[in-house]
């Protein structure tokens, strides 16, 4: 996780690398709808391997032009993108009445992830360390409205998904999230973002199930 620059490569060449095994996974389904959320392991692998260079930025390992472009692309990583990649990666792998739901969950990302960028944009990130954490400064706007809108696109398109390993993941990184809060407010973004990366691990299963009607997997019971 976030722990420490060693603990985050490690983590971040693992979930990297299942990022690939999903990848081909996904692919060997025949199902190309499903390779945007089938990315995800792997985007938030590198995001890992990225904040392990951060770490190193605060120790002054690192050159300061290079320490401060690895904040920038942490940054980009964990705030416009994700709120707009993982509802339109579940709403790309769904089919059904919930992508009615989905794609306005997928607006709901990019709104949140518009002013979200402006700021990336125009403050400079910095990064400062919490113990064994990082806390990311961006001057966010109007932060909480944002968090609120950000988790609702990202957690509750996993959760309206219909897909039970889907489902499973929002819920973990759901959980995951109110620890964040509950353990780690200072540095809420970067531990919710390495909780999430290990979750990740769950669409390895996901991408090598080939998709099936909305309640097709449902056992038929018959009627008494």
């Amino acid at each position: 996780m976030c722990w420490s620059a060693q603990a985050d490569a490690v983590a971040g060449g693992v979930v990297a690398a299942v990022g690939v095994a999903c990848l081909v996974r996904a692919r060997r389904t025949g199902h190309p709808e499903r390779l945007p959320l089938a990315a995800l392991p792997l985007v938030l692998g590198l995001h890992q391997l990225v904040e392990a260079m951060v770490w190193l930025g605060t120790d002054d390992g690192l050159p300061a032009a290079l320490a401060g472009a690895a904040r920038t692309a942490w940054a980009v990583i964990a705030l416009p993108l994700l709120p707009v990649l993982v509802p339109a990666g579940v709403w790309c792998a769904t089919t059904g009445p919930r992508r009615r739901v989905l794609a306005a969950l997928t607006l709901l990302g990019a709104a949140v992830a518009v002013p979200l960028a402006a700021a990336v944009a125009s403050h400079p990130v910095t990064a400062t360390a919490h113990g064994h954490t990082l806390g990311y400064s961006v001057g966010i706007p109007h932060p909480a409205v944002l968090l609120t809108g950000y988790l609702v696109a990202t957690v509750g398109s996993l959760l309206v998904s219909g897909d039970r390993l889907l489902r499973r993941l929002g819920l973990v990184t759901a959980v995951g999230a109110l620890a964040c809060v509950l353990f780690w407010r200072l540095a809420f973004i970067s531990t919710w973002c390495a909780l999430a990366a290990l979750a990740s691990l769950l669409l390895l299963r996901w991408a090598g199930h080939s998709p099936v009607a909305e309640g097709a997997d449902r056992i038929a019971r018959p009627i008494r």
